[in-house]
């Protein structure tokens, strides 16, 4: 048990994709989704939570028996921030923080996961720890609960990034590990995966 939770963000329409529901799309036999949800049950980050939001229905069938919590943001399409404060308000009493998986991300590993969160624990527990590729910033980031105050005074489509930004407390951690920043926005970013 690591005090580290794992929240999945899986509410999004997928605008850039097409029609059909981006994390349900399958790549290699197994829906899109599936591989976050699994990195992070595989990892030491626990519980897992999932916050999920348009099309629920159908993704929630996809996770159904899964040791996981899922948490519905029905204000989803208002933005991800509405998923990220979601998520921080379902984190147990002991969770001393949260990392943020992106539901298209399916190149994270629970490996990479644990990675973080050891590097977290490393750098003292600071208010975020962010991933790096050659000094472009990526994701899952691990956030401080003592961040949830600002998390909460989020809206619209913002991120994560407007509350890090310019705070001293932030680590980078530079990896070469191009999963940071392969996520799926388009048919032909996710057709380059398989």
């Amino acid at each position: 048990m690591s005090g580290v939770a794992a929240i999945i963000l899986a509410a999004g329409r997928g605008t850039r994709f097409g029609q059909e529901p981006k994390l349900l799309a399958t790549l290699q036999g197994k829906p899109l989704l599936l591989y976050g949800v699994e990195a992070a049950m595989g990892s030491a980050a626990q519980p897992v939570i999932v916050v999920t939001g348009h099309r629920s229905g159908e993704i929630e069938v996809v996770l159904e028996g899964l040791p996981i919590q899922i948490v519905h943001n029905a204000s989803f399409a208002e933005g991800l921030s509405t998923s990220l404060k979601a998520g921080f308000a379902a984190l147990p009493p002991k969770a001393k923080a949260a990392i943020i998986l992106l539901g298209d991300m399916p190149l994270v590993t629970a490996a990479l996961i644990d990675e973080l969160v050891v590097a977290w624990e490393e750098a003292g527990e600071p208010a975020a720890l962010v991933p790096t590729l050659n000094g472009q910033r990526g994701n899952p980031v691990i956030i401080s609960r003592r961040l949830h105050g600002l998390i909460d005074e989020l809206s619209g489509d913002s991120g994560a990034g407007l509350v890090l930004r310019g705070r001293s407390d932030v680590v980078e951690w530079p990896t070469s590990r191009q999963a940071v920043l392969r996520d799926v926005d388009t048919k032909e970013e996710f057709s380059s995966l398989g």
